[in-house]
């Protein structure tokens, strides 16, 4: 009997090894083709060269200043919102001599981890008579270093929840109703991959992160109809003060790089638009969860040992 099966088994083994197989190639030959061959939505369609409007939040240095330079060069006028209005003006000037006159720029000093709703509501009436075509939502906070949420500073917690997740829903408030009414936009919420998986030692960062990408998914339901694009952007790390890496390599891109692959693959909904890191993304995707859960403890309890050593020759040197 188990003779006369033993070829049914068998041919039953092979087939599915060669469904296993072929879904492996079709999904990997689609995160290549996302990454290097299939173009996004034009930035014409949200109002490119027709003097709509680019708001981009955090916008006085790393990738939020690229985004503003990128998207002035490509034809949004710009209102950059952060907290120092020396940098803020140096980067609007930086667009007008860079990208030229014929692109307008607009400053907003906003504190983003102490707005109130006074601020807010100023911020929305700067909104009024602009055609604001993107939304960028690229201001956030991290931890200092890693380090267990027992011994994370409570200011800490309250700075990262404050900025990551209440700013990001005001803004997006103020923002959204003049898309709806135009019936035209792009909503891009800057994500992380500490967001995409638990993070040991940036368990508050993490959680907002995680809040982050459900919330993109539950407003490009209800936007999408109205011709509004919601893109959740999942980011390795890239060279930025947030970071704290100086150097770019192939997992690492600067902000430049980064912002370039951004905007020239724009999709509704969660997308990890760098190349390399729609890689790693679709590779941790395929590991057992504890496996990653692991190894980010394990890189972040590394990231702090190194990060308290590197204080401690500071304090000597001074």
């Amino acid at each position: 009997m188990l003779g006369a099966l033993s070829p049914v088994v068998s041919t039953g083994l092979q087939a599915l090894g060669a469904l296993s197989a072929g879904c492996f190639l079709l999904s990997f030959g689609t995160v290549l083709l996302k990454a290097f061959v299939l173009p996004g939505i034009s930035l014409k369609r949200f109002g490119a060269k027709k003097g709509a409007w680019a708001v981009v939040t955090g916008a006085s240095d790393g990738i939020g200043r690229e985004f503003a330079l990128q998207l002035a060069k490509a034809g949004f006028n710009v209102l950059l919102a952060a907290r120092n209005p020396e940098k803020l003006a140096t980067v609007a000037s930086e667009i007008q001599s860079k990208v030229g006159s014929d692109i307008k720029t607009q400053t907003f000093v906003i504190d983003f981890a102490h707005a109130d709703d006074a601020a807010y509501e100023k911020f929305t009436t700067a909104l009024q008579d602009l055609d604001v075509g993107v939304l960028v939502n690229n201001v956030g906070k991290s931890h200092e270093m890693p380090v267990d949420f027992v011994e994370t500073p409570a200011e800490e917690i309250s700075d990262i929840l404050t900025i990551n997740i209440k700013a990001t829903l005001r803004v997006t408030s103020a923002v959204t109703p003049g898309m709806v009414s135009r019936r035209r936009g792009l909503v891009l919420n800057l994500g992380s991959f500490a967001g995409a998986a638990p993070a040991p030692m940036l368990a508050t960062y993490s959680a907002s992160k995680a809040f982050l990408a459900t919330f993109s998914d539950a407003l490009a339901a209800e936007l999408g109809p109205k011709g509004i694009v919601v893109e959740h952007s999942n980011t390795y790390f890239v060279v930025s003060s947030m970071s704290k890496i100086r150097r770019a390599s192939a997992m690492v891109p600067t902000p430049a790089s980064y912002v370039r692959s951004v905007l020239k693959s724009i999709t509704p909904g969660n997308q990890t638009p760098y190349w390399s890191h729609s890689l790693l993304a679709y590779f941790m995707g395929l590991a057992p969860a504890r496996f990653v859960l692991w190894y980010t403890h394990a890189l972040h309890k590394d990231i702090r040992k190194r990060a308290l050593r590197k204080k401690e020759r500071e304090a000597k040197k001074a």
